[in-house]
């Protein structure tokens, strides 16, 4: 079936696309859900009504996430846990603990965005990077002590 789609579809095509898809998909997720519109001769006079809302959706998202990185960059966030002598800790700041903590300041970042090659496992100050997308990123500075 061929449909124009209204939303960024991952897989499948961008707004404003006219892409051929399965029957049963575009009938029970895309066209109930509104992410697409079928590919009548009437709807194929607006696909570039469509790009241009898409790309002005697209820009707005963009704006709010450079916003939210301006804000969070440069933050410090602290954390106390229980660590040994040598300044092993006893469990480990995730990603998840970070979330947790930035959502403490009202800054709802989900936890995927938060960009950490291992767990922290020992007492110190470390660089984290939140990706927000390929172009928007945010460095903050976790600092872990002992109790």
């Amino acid at each position: 079936m061929k449909i124009i789609l209204v939303e960024n579809m991952k897989h499948v095509g961008k707004a404003g696309d006219v892409v051929k898809v399965a029957d049963g998909y575009a009938r029970n997720y895309l066209l109930p859900r509104n992410f697409a519109i079928f590919a009548s001769p009437a709807n194929l006079k607006k696909v570039e009504e469509i790009k241009k809302e898409a790309q002005l959706k697209e820009l707005e998202a963009e704006n709010k996430l450079k916003a939210i990185a301006a804000k969070v960059e440069g933050l410090t966030l602290n954390f106390a846990k229980k660590a040994d002598e040598n300044g092993h800790l006893f469990g480990s700041v995730t990603e998840y603990d970070i979330s947790n903590a930035l959502k403490e300041k009202e800054f709802d970042i989900n936890k995927n965005l938060i960009s950490l090659d291992n767990h922290i496992k020992e007492l110190g100050d470390f660089e984290v990077e939140i990706k927000f997308n390929s172009s928007i990123k945010a460095k903050i500075k976790v600092s872990v002590t002992g109790e």
